[in-house]
């Protein structure tokens, strides 16, 4: 009996001892999903599109200047100057968020100097570039501060930026990868805890009646079904956990980097077209560039910029009766394919649509550019006027914006209820094996001191 009662006793403090683990490491686990994986892939992910909107806005200035300030688009020219300090402000907020995350690791820290050291240089170019644009002849010199500056960035910064991102995000992955096996040989070995307490605590209920007996010990019965309880909420704990690291990471944030990406190459997409506008030399290679981000958000195989919205019509009609047909690629799809929450896929149907219009106004500036309209294909481009390219870019944006807050509120969500299950049953749950414990020890009490 002694002997019995010392198993159960250790086989209790097995499972309360596992439970006990597996919370902190969930805990730590979400700690890190939360203030660390997340928050550093979100900001890599800012940073690569502040990068971006900041060129665009320069270009747009360049090109609504005028000679000096004589013939200057008013509206356009204060939008892009007031857009391009608030991404210069944003670019440095998020190097500096990024350079705190990356205390402690080598490799990260090297990076975010790289990072800012590019951009010291790159600010300096674009910062030439304005300077020369306000003077009587300029213009020349501008456009070559310009190039240098938008050569800089495709180089060297977005490309590091990008690395950044998925640096984040890959250890992001990992760290879930390897929570989710844990929680998953933390059930195995738990449920195996809870067969051999269970187990045991019924040969002493069949060891009392033998030797002495007696049918039924109460005080044994009540700690059996205290320890099965104990099992059955300690796995809950675990299970729960898992699901919802399988929430926080598959359904939200998978959601959310590939949104970001998009919203990334929506903003370069943008810049292209009005360094297309700004740089006739460059027109073919910035038509090109255009067309692969577009392909890379939506891809459609064989397309050009002349057959892209014909195709991009058909292939969403096509999509729309039949969600599963898998015909075009790219950020979108990734996102389609992705749909967990309630109101997402209205959400993200609604951002290709926006993105199908901004398409056809890149044609309309292509096309007002081909007339010789040089100036009309500017304001279309840059103006902020309704039914006007940069209004539907910025429609676009919004729903764009609006699907990823869906998911990063699903994310959040996920987090508190991981935090919630893990604090919530785990009390409960050793509770119920002290009590197994207990009621075994008083339950063995009165055999034992029949040998006195």
């Amino acid at each position: 009996m002694r002997l019995l009662r010392t198993t159960v006793l250790l086989l209790t403090a097995a499972c309360a001892t596992l439970l006990v683990v597996a919370a902190l490491a969930a805990s730590r686990t979400w700690d890190s999903a939360a203030e660390r994986h997340a928050p550093q892939t979100v900001s890599a992910a800012g940073l690569n599109l502040a990068l971006n909107d900041m060129d665009a806005q320069a270009a747009n200035i360049l090109l609504s200047s005028g000679e000096a300030g004589r013939g200057r688009m008013g509206v356009p020219y204060a939008k892009a100057t007031e857009f391009y300090g608030q991404a210069r402000h944003t670019i440095s907020g998020e190097l500096r968020t990024l350079a705190v995350a990356a205390e402690g690791d080598t490799k990260d820290e090297r990076a975010v100097e790289t990072l800012t050291e590019d951009f010291a240089r790159y600010q300096e170019l674009l910062g030439r570039a304005l300077e020369n644009d306000g003077r009587a002849g300029g213009k020349v010199d501008a456009l070559a501060d310009y190039r240098a500056a938008t050569d800089l960035l495709a180089a060297r910064l977005l490309p590091e930026a990008r690395g950044l991102v998925e640096a984040n995000d890959h250890a992001f992955d990992a760290t879930y990868a390897a929570e989710r096996s844990d929680l998953a040989t933390q059930s195995m070995v738990l449920a195996a805890l809870g067969l051999a307490v269970s187990a045991v605590l019924v040969l002493l209920q069949w060891y009392l009646a033998r030797r002495f007996r007696r049918l039924l010990n109460p005080a044994l019965l009540a700690a059996t079904i205290c320890g099965l309880t104990a099992v059955v909420l300690g796995l809950q704990l675990l299970t729960a956990s898992a699901e919802q690291f399988r929430v926080a990471r598959r359904d939200a944030f998978d959601s959310v980097v590939a949104l970001s990406r998009a919203r990334a190459l929506a903003y370069d997409a943008n810049a292209d077209e009005s360094r297309y506008l700004l740089d006739p030399s460059r027109r073919p290679a910035y038509e090109r560039s255009f067309l692969a981000k577009s392909q890379q958000l939506y891809g459609v195989e064989g397309a050009t910029l002349s057959s892209y919205d014909a195709k991009l019509g058909e292939t969403w009609a096509r999509y729309r009766a039949d969600h599963e047909d898998r015909v075009f690629t790219g950020e979108f799809r990734r996102e389609l394919d992705n749909i967990t929450f309630t109101g997402e896929r209205e959400a993200a149907e609604r951002t290709v649509e926006a993105y199908a219009v901004y398409q056809r106004d890149d044609r309309t500036i292509r096309s007002l550019l081909a007339q010789g309209k040089e100036r009309e294909a500017m304001a279309f481009c840059i103006s902020w006027e309704p039914d006007k390219s940069n209004a539907h870019f910025g429609v676009w944006m919004k729903a764009l914006d609006d699907v990823t807050d869906i998911n990063r509120a699903a994310f959040d969500s996920a987090v508190r209820d991981g935090r919630d299950t893990a604090t919530g049953l785990l009390p409960w749950g050793m509770g119920a094996l002290l009590a197994a414990g207990v009621l075994t020890v008083l339950g063995l009490r009165p055999r034992l001191a029949e040998f006195s």
